[in-house]
């Protein structure tokens, strides 16, 4: 060819398999902070598998939400006998409601989405209800963007959910993000940081208290003539020696005996100086503020925003619990509206919360004694079907 003698021409490059940037990132990670993965699949090991903060605000706050007594009306009448409420009841063979509805809060708050999948059944309602879990549910948007199916996958199989039909089988609850159009935005994001130095503080603790909680020093060696240092046997020997026979919690108090020319020099400050328990006790209070629970509620020291337990109690049902609990029941009932055609509304019945009693009481005493409400007014303030003034 004509041009070959270009190809010829040209430089060969000598294979290389190190990294260009490898020289970078080996010289400069000195005095980093190193953060936890933000995926959700971490998230969820780091804040609720592996921090006692984030388990107990999840737990207390999804088993709360679930033991709420639940209410089913209309714009006439509650219900005692409908078959919402026997669905609501006995979901699917394996779960009862408090169960259903705790793994559908636990995977809002771990993930900030929930999605519930609807199993035809005989009647024009669900036969089952079943949880799916969120890490492994995907969206499909069509061209306007909407959700056109969703896939759920696990090991490598893959169903896919068409929501284009008369009635969605699955229903989508998630928080507010204010960034994505699609999927919610979790808690366990906006305490990530917390997570990361509460995690921190207590590995640290946990390496103190390996170490008989005493902090490293140095063995300062000073030979004869003036001679500063080991030679590599000796130097080698003497690491053995301590790391045989002076560390760990089994060597704790364990006295050292230095031979001739080494001198022991304590370096460090004490726990009590480096004040770790405080930072740990502040990422906790971060971990359970972005939860939405008091942090008394779950023995976080020093917190007094409230001047005791029983109105940190009621705070936490009035800001976190029955908020949520109204969120999933309005999005439960729009959906199961759906299938059955008729508008019925699932709420939390306020009337059998121990936390709100005295709320309730003084509603109850200050509507009834309003003398120019009707009854049906009254009916209506207290959060009651409203009744003919006949009735």
């Amino acid at each position: 060819m004509v041009f070959d003698f270009l190809r010829r021409a040209a430089p060969v490059v000598p294979e290389s398999k190190a990294s260009a940037t490898g020289r970078v990132v080996a010289f400069g990670t000195s005095g980093r902070v190193a953060w936890s993965p933000r995926d959700g699949a971490s998230l969820m090991r780091n804040g609720f598998q592996g921090n006692p903060i984030g388990f107990r605000a999840v737990k207390l706050i999804s088993e709360a939400a679930a033991a709420l007594p639940l209410i089913l009306q209309d714009a006439e009448r509650r219900y005692d006998l409908h078959p919402v409420l026997d669905l609501i009841r006995r979901p699917n063979a394996a779960q009862g409601r408090a169960d259903l509805f705790e793994a559908v809060y636990a995977q809002l708050l771990l993930s900030g989405n929930a999605y519930l999948e609807a199993v035809p059944g005989a009647d024009r309602l669900p036969g089952e209800l079943h949880v799916l879990r969120s890490d492994r549910m995907s969206l499909v948007p069509g061209a306007d963007g909407w959700p056109v199916a969703y896939d759920y996958s696990v090991g490598g199989r893959k169903h896919r959910f068409d929501m284009m039909g008369a009635v969605q089988p699955v229903c989508h609850i998630r928080n507010f993000h204010p960034t994505d159009d699609h999927y919610g935005f979790s808690p366990l994001q906006a305490a990530a940081v917390a997570l990361d130095v509460h995690m921190a503080a207590s590995a640290w603790s946990k390496a103190l208290l390996d170490n008989a909680a005493r902090p490293s020093g140095a063995i300062v060696y000073k030979g004869p003539d003036g001679q500063a240092s080991l030679s590599a046997d000796q130097y080698d020997r003497l690491v053995g020696e301590i790391e045989a026979n002076h560390q760990g919690a089994r060597n704790a108090g364990r006295p050292m005996l230095l031979e001739g020319g080494l001198d022991w020099k304590p370096m460090g400050f004490s726990p009590s100086d480096m004040e770790f328990q405080k930072t740990k006790e502040a990422a906790a209070r971060d971990i359970a503020i972005a939860f939405g629970v008091p942090p008394m509620l779950i023995g976080i020291q020093g917190d007094a925003t409230y001047a005791n337990y029983q109105e940190a109690n009621r705070a936490f049902y009035r800001l976190t619990v029955l908020p949520l609990v109204a969120k999933v029941m309005a999005a439960v009932s729009h959906w199961l509206t759906g299938f059955s055609g008729e508008a019925v509304e699932l709420k939390p019945d306020l009337d059998q919360v121990p936390a709100l009693a005295a709320e309730r009481d003084q509603q109850w005493a200050r509507v009834g004694a309003a003398e120019f409400l009707t009854q049906a007014e009254k009916r209506v303030l207290l959060g009651l079907p409203r009744l003919s003034e006949e009735e």
